[in-house]
């Protein structure tokens, strides 16, 4: 099997003295004086390149004497000690000293990438000082400003907190003054209250006397009276009734208007007390507001004051922050500057590298293609008479035919013949792949051909079972049924629930009222579980939207469904409760403290049978 190429050394066979006296053959150049190696692999190439030479012709090939001798057009003599192995790779044979160019290449680009890094974090750090400066510039400004502005509220609160201070000590001076008055107030109509009663007191014994003495003098009178007319008593019997009536009537009177006078009595020294209060308010009234008008007045004085202060303060605030915005307006101008410049930095730094690599490339070049150091021909003058257009003119042409030519690869049996294996070995596994999708196919088919036929057995058993639960749950009379939309693609069809009631042809489940929305929703709901009964099923209110006739029926295939599964019913219907064989209660006796309270109907319904 050939898989690739190698070189073996016997480095046992070999020595530093060998080495050294090996001679040199004539008409080289030693390969060591040609390359260029760095010091830590020095010893290395010494040792794999110390006794490699480069011949001008043919003619230094005869005269090796164990020497590796390379002529210029490809031609070589190996050396004593060595073995050589193995195939030519496909994509070996190239020209000598495209590696080596290709890591100079690398050098190169990773000593002008350590340029370009260093530069960028000159350039960071450079903008990082100017941000840092900006921002300090920035922070100084704006805190001097801020401690301006501080220094200002605080007088302007302190101001405010003096003039809440004497509002204050106004409002509890009036707020003092005006308790006073008013105990004062209620000390003086307290004590002339109780004068006012005691002279009611007074008056009301003096008039109780009076009615006294008349009330005796009367007595006497009307007992001489009553002497006199005791005979004839009986026929003036409804006359004395009649004036005994109209002297009650009489006294009910003067007592009524004598109470009328000493209300208005009261009223009147009442009135007259209130007003005399009223007066001496309306005077210290009078004295408080004059006093506040000139403290106000004070206060609108030091308020303008006080403000003229604050619009200064306000004005030197405003014409700092001006000249901070004139500063930050040039601080940006010099940044934009600074950018502009770095850009123009970069560049002409960016067209020098350019420059420095084409001139590398064409040293290389020139060393390595026509054995010319560049640093040697520079400052010749120029020994022939043709245009430098017209020779760059051939070059290209040269070039160009060399291009078409292209080079001669002899690997290319080999190549053709590992390329035919990878065809062969590709094609195999595309006709697996081709096989596992027919067989991938056939499964899919088998499958679908198999879903379909339980999906149809199955939806055959629910529409059944539909039709009878539906007629169970209403009358024999009515209808419904389960149609499929697509009969012809079982996999994307809908199915469209068609239920008739006796006398109704609604177009649409959506026509039927809600309690036969929810008939229809349970009879469904049990087709499917007839299908493949469960051993616990849960029905939250379900028979909220039925009446009592409709109840009935639910309870009923309850009861008949109960048989094999455990129903468990959320409920409020009292008729859906009396069917039941146990209730749950919840309760809550206590706030936040839920309570279950079972009742089970079945051991009395076993007791009454």
């Amino acid at each position: 099997n050939k898989k690739g190429k190698a070189n073996f050394f016997l480095l046992d066979k070999l020595n530093s003295d060998e080495l050294k006296a090996e001679h040199h053959p004539e008409g080289t150049i030693r390969v060591m004086d040609v390359i260029e190696v760095d010091d830590q692999y020095q010893k290395l190439a010494q040792h794999l390149l110390g006794n490699v030479y480069i011949a001008e012709n043919e003619d230094a090939l005869a005269n090796s004497n164990g020497s590796v001798i390379l002529e210029k057009n490809g031609k070589y003599v190996k050396g004593k000690y060595s073995l050589t192995g193995g195939s030519v790779g496909i994509f070996e044979g190239k020209k000598i000293g495209r590696a080596k160019n290709l890591a100079k290449l690398r050098e190169e680009i990773a000593q002008q990438d350590v340029v370009v890094n260093a530069l960028k974090a000159d350039i960071q750090s450079k903008h990082n000082e100017v941000i840092a400066f900006n921002e300090q510039l920035k922070e100084n400004a704006i805190r001097k400003a801020q401690e301006d502005i501080s220094n200002l509220t605080n007088q302007v609160y302190s101001l405010h907190n003096k003039i809440e201070n004497i509002h204050s000590q106004q409002q509890t001076s009036l707020q003092r003054l005006e308790e006073m008055q008013t105990s004062l107030d209620l000390t003086m109509s307290s004590i002339e209250g109780t004068r006012n009663e005691w002279m009611e007191l007074v008056t009301a014994l003096n008039g109780l006397r009076d009615t006294l003495r008349s009330s005796e003098i009367d007595y006497k009178e009307t007992e001489e009276t009553y002497n006199k007319a005791n005979a004839e008593y009986n026929e003036f019997n409804l006359q004395v009734t009649r004036q005994q009536s109209r002297i009650n009537a009489l006294v009910q009177e003067e007592e009524f208007k004598r109470n009328q006078l000493a209300d208005l009595k009261k009223q009147v020294d009442t009135n007259a007390v209130q007003l005399n209060q009223t007066i001496a308010s309306i005077s210290e009234s009078s004295e408080l507001l004059a006093t506040a008008e000139d403290g106000l007045v004070a206060m609108l004085r030091n308020k303008e004051e006080e403000e003229k202060k604050l619009n200064e303060a306000d004005q030197a605030y405003y014409n700092l922050r001006n000249a901070l915005a004139e500063k930050e307006s040039a601080l940006r101008h010099k940044v934009k500057n600074r950018e502009q410049i770095e850009h123009l930095l970069g560049e002409i730094k960016d067209k020098l590298n350019e420059l420095k690599l084409q001139l590398a490339g064409m040293k290389e070049r020139l060393s390595v293609e026509f054995r010319i150091n560049l640093d040697d021909i520079i400052d010749e003058p120029r020994t022939g008479d043709t245009p430098v257009e017209e020779l760059q003119e051939k070059t290209d042409r040269m070039k160009k035919r060399l291009e078409n030519l292209g080079e001669v690869n002899p690997t290319a049996i080999e190549a053709f013949t590992e390329m035919k294996k990878r065809y062969e070995f590709i094609l195999e596994q595309k006709n697996d792949l081709v096989t596992a999708k027919q067989s991938l196919l056939q499964t899919i088919e088998e499958v679908e051909a198999t879903a379909n036929k339980q999906f149809l057995d199955t939806f055959n058993q629910v529409r059944e079972n539909f039709q009878k639960v539906f007629k169970a749950l209403f009358t024999e009379d009515d209808t419904a049924d389960l149609v499929l939309e697509n009969p012809e693609n079982l996999a994307d069809t809908g199915i469209d629930i068609v239920a008739k009631p006796k006398g109704k042809r609604p177009s649409s489940i959506t026509q039927l009222s809600g309690g036969e929305k929810t008939l229809t929703a349970t009879a469904l709901l049990f087709s499917i579980y007839l299908i493949k009964p469960a051993p616990f099923c849960i029905l939250d209110e379900v028979d909220a939207p039925l009446d009592d006739a409709n109840v009935g029926k639910f309870t009923q295939m309850i009861r008949k469904f109960s048989e094999e599964s455990q129903f468990i019913i959320v409920t409020h219907n009292k008729m859906t409760m009396n069917a039941v064989d146990v209730i749950y209660g919840v309760t809550m006796q206590e706030p936040g403290v839920s309570k279950l309270v079972p009742v089970d109907f079945r051991s009395l319904k076993v007791a009454e049978s």
